[in-house]
């Protein structure tokens, strides 16, 4: 599954409504509200969780990815040291990354992409990323039709 970089994974991009999504991968395995009433679905077989913002019309806004499969410019990201990441990324502008550690976690962000690594033990175990916000407007990337 690839990484399109402010625009989603795989066939998903920012700014589908669940019924586009739902077209693509089939019924979630399952669905809730979050704590902001935002519309969650979650797929077991692609190891992904959609996150669809109330506030936006229940446009997908968010994406949790943990499939082994993630790429992001040819490389594989799950399983893999942040150093080896960084090292991989580096020539492709991806140089700075904020970092945040918690329990057994450490959280990787990219602001310039929205976009999370997060590590436990070391190791990369999930993959975060975001819609992108330029001038306190979300840049929807999926047109509906």
């Amino acid at each position: 599954m690839k990484i399109n970089l402010k625009n989603g994974i795989d066939k998903l991009l920012f700014g589908m409504l669940q019924k586009d999504v739902i077209a693509i991968y089939g019924k979630p395995t399952k669905s809730y509200k979050d704590e902001e009433d935002n519309e969650v679905l979650l797929y077991n077989k692609q190891q992904m969780r959609l996150t669809f913002y109330v506030e936006e019309n229940l446009k997908l806004g968010y994406i949790v990815s943990s499939n082994e499969s993630l790429t992001l410019f040819d490389h594989k990201l799950i399983g893999k040291s942040m150093d080896v990441i960084k090292k991989d990324l580096a020539p492709k502008g991806l140089v700075k990354w904020d970092e945040e550690s918690f329990d057994t976690y450490e959280n990787f962000f990219n602001e310039d992409y929205w976009m999370i690594v997060q590590t436990e033990f070391g190791t990369a175990v999930k993959v975060e990323l975001g819609a992108i916000i330029e001038k306190d407007e979300f840049e929807w990337k999926f047109k509906s039709k």
